[in-house]
């Protein structure tokens, strides 16, 4: 589980500093990049759902 967290923090970091190039210096490939970050952090969030509530029956 600590794993998977710290994954999560790091595409987040990813993801932050993608959208800041697009905001910030109007790189328009960022928000792709910012787009595919999300995605993988929405996969995650989903195994870290279930983990969650697997940990919380037991």
């Amino acid at each position: 589980m600590k794993e998977l967290v710290a994954k999560i923090n790091a595409e987040f970091e990813t993801f932050t500093a993608e959208t800041e190039s697009l905001v910030e210096k109007g790189v328009k490939a960022a928000g792709a990049r910012a787009r595919k970050s999300t995605l993988e952090m929405e996969k995650m969030l989903k195994e870290f759902r279930k983990l969650s509530i697997e940990e919380s029956k037991k």
